[in-house]
């Protein structure tokens, strides 16, 4: 499935499976608490979508790199 979310103004979407919903949601919370770093802003800025894997963020960024993110 897929679903858009928005942080600091860009929207991104991300894949996750199904029974993974609550996934989503932690995610959202994590980047609630990463608003105020600025070197995670920065790369917000070039992350082009995010997979959710169990309790891992995987945000895949335009040149093909990815940044893992623990997000429980």
């Amino acid at each position: 499935m897929m679903k858009v979310i928005t942080f600091k103004s860009r929207s991104v979407p991300v894949y996750y499976p199904n029974e993974q919903s609550a996934s989503v949601e932690l995610l959202h919370h994590k980047l609630y608490e990463m608003e105020l770093d600025f070197d995670f802003r920065k790369k917000w800025r070039r992350i082009k979508s995010v997979e959710m894997v169990r309790d891992v963020a995987i945000f895949q960024y335009n040149d093909g790199t990815k940044l893992y993110l623990e997000v429980c």
